[in-house]
């Protein structure tokens, strides 16, 4: 039997909720009908976890299949290097693919084992820029700029790469959206698509966060104006200053400064909610050209299509704007994969899996069997529903204020359950801020509690389930040889 094709498409902060076929509030107002035909023809993962909810770490994890404390990338500060035996394009390279890579890289070193890349770069530009963006190809020198919208360039580089690859072998190809990250810039083919138009709002954007514990509340980049206007807030809110312009996530408003605090957060999220979705319509247009490319040529059904995205993200829920935090919306990820020949259509596998887990898939779809060193395992035979996933998943996020001020933590996910400990310190990570934070536990009852607004920690009934899901952090710490040795004192696994 013939080797299927890869195709694997990843964005940067593409938040479940905005791919309708999720089905969350905003598909009322908000069709992605291409992302949807994959799921619809295929399979849609619903507990997708990133084990570190940002950029670089989650990039590096996808490459390698091991979580940052071994490969070397916890920050966004954090160089990979790509020589690593762990790296799943020379992998499948040598299970003979050809392979390619077109759009965002963002690991700071020479994208090795792919035959062909472009990816995004420029000054101050490692996201790439939304428009007339530049790009490092391979074998020419310095910087390349193309001119046009971004998502609609990396769609046609890999269109490009792939009518004029090497037919006798199947083929790799990483597809990797800039958009939608900040700061938003969309095609202007999308200009009035949310004209006369009211998004819906979250139920929690004004969420009365009293029930957090002092490891979280307080911090963390908001929709609204409450990190400058609540007196509760435990420090200064430079954050506003980072990246985001008049104090409001997208620029200034076009709103009476001397309107309410929540008609500046109805009109923040507004803004910022229309400025993302049609970001992430360019993304949809560019998955229709490649599927429809892929069905014109008799390729469609031999190719294994895979969409997500780095992380998940904030979209007004909690009133966050960013991803980083390990509730629902930062580290679930959307994860939806097309293969006809052994993937029945419209399946939905709640099962718990990770970004650990990717390189495996792939080299398993690649015939290929997975390293020792990986950390992870194929998914393979848990999307067809002939295995479990995962009791629980370890995540953790390293970098300790740094950008949008939230505090470093790690914690488990189970399929009902959520255990997260701030330990509030940066532990000499890179572009972590050296300031102490407070240390303090959070637990949320997923099945009965979806939207994380109760904090159970403290709850006196809850103390034996503690007991255990404490337990089962230490097991899992010591499995991925993340035990914090060297910080005992810091570090409490039990009261």
């Amino acid at each position: 039997m013939s080797k299927p094709n890869i195709l694997y498409i990843m964005s940067d902060d593409h938040a479940i909720n905005s791919i309708s076929c999720y089905d969350s509030i905003l598909a009322k107002v908000f069709k992605t009908p291409n992302l949807d035909r994959i799921a619809q023809e295929g399979c849609r993962l619903d507990s997708f976890i990133a084990t570190n909810s940002l950029c670089v770490p989650a990039r590096a994890t996808v490459m390698t299949g091991q979580y940052g404390n071994i490969n070397g990338v916890k920050t966004l500060a954090d160089h990979w290097d790509s020589t690593s035996k762990m790296n799943i394009a020379r992998l499948i390279k040598e299970q003979g693919y050809q392979t390619a890579l077109f759009g965002k890289w963002h690991l700071f070193d020479i994208p090795r084992g792919f035959d062909e890349y472009k990816y995004l770069g420029g000054p101050g530009q490692m996201q790439g820029a939304y428009v007339n963006p530049m790009f490092f190809e391979k074998g020419k020198d310095g910087l390349v700029q193309h001119e046009g919208y971004v998502s609609d360039i990396i769609t046609d580089m890999t269109l490009d790469w792939l009518k004029n690859r090497q037919e006798d072998k199947p083929f790799f190809i990483m597809c990797n959206h800039r958009a939608p990250h900040d700061m938003w810039q969309y095609a202007e083919r999308f200009e009035h698509m949310f004209d006369g138009v009211e998004i819906p709002e979250p139920e929690s954007l004004f969420e009365d966060l009293s029930h957090r514990s002092a490891g979280s509340y307080g911090y963390g980049s908001t929709v609204s104006p409450r990190g400058i206007t609540d007196p509760k807030t435990p420090h200064a809110k430079s954050l506003y200053k980072f990246f985001m312009a008049d104090n409001y996530v997208t620029g200034k408003l076009d709103c009476d400064e001397n309107a309410t605090f929540e008609e500046k957060a109805h009109k923040a999220y507004q803004k910022y909610l229309k400025d993302y979705l049609r970001t992430v319509a360019g993304i949809d247009d560019s998955v229709k050209n490649l599927l429809d490319y892929l069905e014109t040529t008799g390729e469609l059904d031999n190719t294994v299509v895979i969409y997500t995205s780095d992380q998940g993200m904030y979209l007004g829920e909690h009133d966050y704007c960013d991803k980083r935090w390990s509730y629902e919306e930062g580290i679930r990820t959307p994860f939806l994969i097309r293969y006809p020949k052994e993937i029945q259509a419209g399946t939905v596998s709640s099962e718990l899996v990770s970004n650990i887990d990717i390189a495996p898939l792939l080299l398993d779809f690649a015939g290929g069997q997975t390293p020792e060193e990986m950390q992870g395992r194929s998914f393979r035979k848990i999307i067809k529903g002939e295995e479990h996933g995962y009791d629980a998943v370890y995540f953790r996020y390293w970098m300790h204020l740094a950008h949008h001020e939230i505090p470093s933590h790690y914690g488990i996910r189970t399929k009902d359950y959520k255990l997260i400990y701030y330990y509030g310190r940066a532990l000499g990570s890179k572009g972590a801020i050296n300031i102490e934070t407070p240390q303090a536990w959070e637990l949320y009852d997923l099945k009965n509690d979806p939207l994380e607004l109760n904090n159970l920690y403290e709850k006196e009934r809850y103390s034996t389930l503690v007991k255990d899901l404490k337990a089962k952090l230490l097991e899992l710490k010591i499995k991925y040889q993340d035990t914090d040795e060297q910080f005992p004192e810091l570090l409490p696994l039990a009261d």
